[in-house]
C-alpha cells in the first residue's frame, strides 16, 4: 500500500497479490481468470458445480423481501458499484448476449481516496480487501447479494422485473 498525492487529492494505492486473490476465489469454489491494469484488477469468476444461479436478487422486488433483509452487500444496480467497498461487478453474457447465471467480472479498485473507511470506520488495506471479497464470494453462493435499482447491472436469482414498457 502506497500514499500518492495528486494536487490536493491523496489517494492510497493499494497493491493486491495476484496468488492471494486467485486463492480466495478457489477457496469460495469459483474458478478465475485474472487481468491487471494500472487502475484496476479485473476477475472474471464462474463456477462449475453450481447448478444454479449466483444469489444476485432484486431488491425492489416484493418477493424477494426475505433475502434482502439477510444481505451482507448491496449492488448499485446503476453503476455495478458494491455499496461502501471499492469493489464493482459486472454480469457476464453469452454469445447470444443472454446473462451467464453463475459467472460474474469483478472490478478492484487500485486507487481510493485516503479518507476511504468501510462501515464501522475500518480503514482499508489489502488484506481487507482479501477478507471482503472472500466474504462477498461466499453471499454470492449462500446468503445472497442485493442489487439495488438501475438498468446497467442486472440479478441473476429469484423474480426480476421485466424490461420497461414503453
Amino acid at each position: 500500500m502506497q500514499l500518492l498525492q495528486a494536487g490536493t487529492h491523496r489517494l492510497v494505492l493499494l497493491e493486491y497479490d495476484l496468488e492471494a486473490v486467485a486463492s480466495v476465489a478457489h477457496q469460495t469454489d469459483f474458478q478465475v481468470e485474472i487481468q491487471e491494469t494500472p487502475r484496476a484488477l479485473i476477475l472474471d469468476i464462474w463456477t462449475e458445480k453450481r447448478k444454479v444461479p449466483l444469489l444476485l436478487f432484486d431488491a425492489a422486488e416484493p418477493a424477494n423481501l426475505g433475502w434482502f433483509s439477510r444481505c451482507q452487500f448491496y449492488v448499485d444496480g446503476a453503476t455495478g458499484n458494491v455499496l461502501q467497498t471499492p469493489i464493482s461487478v459486472g454480469n457476464k453474457r453469452d454469445r447470444s448476449g443472454n446473462l451467464i447465471p453463475d459467472a460474474l467480472r469483478v472490478r478492484l479498485a487500485k486507487e481510493v481516496p485516503e479518507n476511504f473507511r468501510l462501515p464501522g470506520k475500518q480503514p482499508l488495506n489489502e488484506q481487507v480487501i482479501y477478507g471482503l471479497l472472500f466474504n462477498l464470494f461466499q453471499a454470492l453462493q449462500q446468503v445472497g447479494v442485493a442489487v439495488c435499482g438501475g438498468p446497467v447491472f442486472q440479478p441473476l436469482s429469484g423474480r426480476r422485473e421485466g424490461p420497461p414498457r414503453e
